[in-house]
């Protein structure tokens, strides 16, 4: 008799980019010093299947890679007993901490991206704020900074490879987004939606367009790691990776405050879920790409 146990548990196994968080809390330990501590979420996607969350503290005085890498070596051993296959990809988006982390990685063959789509992890790091924290001894009371720093570069204008044949401001119904795992697309990177949210509720969003090099545009902003469309000062800015600003184009006073409007709208109706979709002409029903966005404090 042919044993197919292997088989079926490879077949049903789960694989996911994760993301890390390694920094003090709003804890002071019993020596006076901030309580350190690692958190690393998989991402989530479209298909609603549970996390895998990975918590460890650390002494203050043991915060260094040497602590990270066995605890990262942990944390892959407890993913693998959970059903979880390594992470290709490892986004961390605090910038005081990225060299620790990548030296902490380098011998897991992980990629470590510097990323603010780290959206699973602001989740449960803002859940562990308000429900955790405050109910563990030394909690230092008082207003939090935010999980995703203001970044305050000066934008840059879009870069050459991202400028198609045209652009325009946009909306889907967010009923159809719900489907955008159904679609077919050569890039995309999808995010949950909240299932109280209203499916007649539209998000906001950019549309790319060049009849030419729609795919060349996706493979770049694939890699671009894109986090939130913002206005500043009548201008449309994309955020992106770990503090990039770029400048997507000027806009007139009433054009600038509408698209204003629309992005306030759904950061308050549809936890601020935006997107940008990348097409060869605005004829076309198909995207080339497609990213779902997030703008959240």
């Amino acid at each position: 008799m042919i044993n197919t146990a292997k088989g079926q548990e490879k077949q049903t196994r789960k694989t996911a980019d994760w993301e890390l968080d390694f920094y003090s809390r709003p804890i002071l330990e019993s020596d006076g010093k901030k309580r350190w501590e690692l958190l690393i979420s998989s991402t989530q996607d479209f298909s609603g299947s549970k996390t895998f969350q990975y918590a460890k503290r650390c002494p203050a005085s043991d915060v260094n890679s040497i602590w990270l890498s066995k605890a990262l070596e942990e944390a892959l051993k407890d993913a693998e007993d959970k059903g979880w296959d390594p992470p290709k990809r490892l986004r961390c988006w605090r910038s005081s901490m990225k060299t620790m982390i990548k030296k902490a990685s380098e011998k897991f063959g992980i990629q470590v991206i510097e990323s603010r789509r780290t959206f699973s992890l602001f989740q449960w790091l803002a859940q562990r704020e308000l429900e955790i924290y405050p109910n563990e001894p030394g909690y230092i009371s008082g207003p939090l900074p935010p999980n995703s720093p203001a970044i305050a570069n000066q934008p840059e204008p879009l870069p050459e490879a991202l400028r198609g044949d045209a652009w325009a401001f946009s909306s889907l119904e967010l009923g159809m987004v719900r489907e955008a795992k159904e679609w077919s697309m050569e890039f995309n990177s999808l995010l949950p939606i909240n299932n109280s949210i209203n499916d007649e509720i539209y998000i906001p969003g950019l549309r790319l367009f060049s009849k030419t090099r729609a795919l060349a545009l996706s493979a770049w902003l694939s890699g671009l790691e894109p986090v939130r469309l913002v206005v500043e000062n009548n201008q449309l800015l994309l955020e992106a990776g770990q503090e990039d600003r770029w400048l997507v184009t000027e806009m007139n006073k009433d054009y600038s405050e509408q698209v204003n409007l629309n992005l306030n709208k759904a950061k308050e109706e549809a936890d601020g879920l935006q997107f940008i979709a990348i097409q060869s002409s605005p004829d076309v029903e198909n995207f080339t790409g497609f990213w779902m966005l997030k703008d959240i404090e």
